[in-house]
């Protein structure tokens, strides 16, 4: 292999490195964003079932766990 052949063909890695090495940095904010999203979605859920306890306690009867009749 001459040395011109082999100086493309690093060059070629490099240039793949560096498209893969962008496309992880792309992901990794996708996934921190996801995780952010995730987190404010657990927040509310359990506001929403404090709220509901609460509700609970202040009508004196228990709130029904049943599926709606259109299930």
């Amino acid at each position: 292999m001459s040395a011109e052949a082999l100086f493309e063909r690093c060059t070629n890695i490099e240039i793949k490195l560096a498209y893969l090495e962008d496309f992880i940095k792309g992901l990794q904010n996708v996934v921190l964003e996801h995780e952010k999203r995730l987190d404010a979605l657990h927040a509310e859920n359990k506001a929403l079932r404090q709220k509901l306890d609460e509700i609970a306690e202040n009508s004196g009867t228990p709130l029904p766990h049943t599926r709606p009749p259109h299930y």
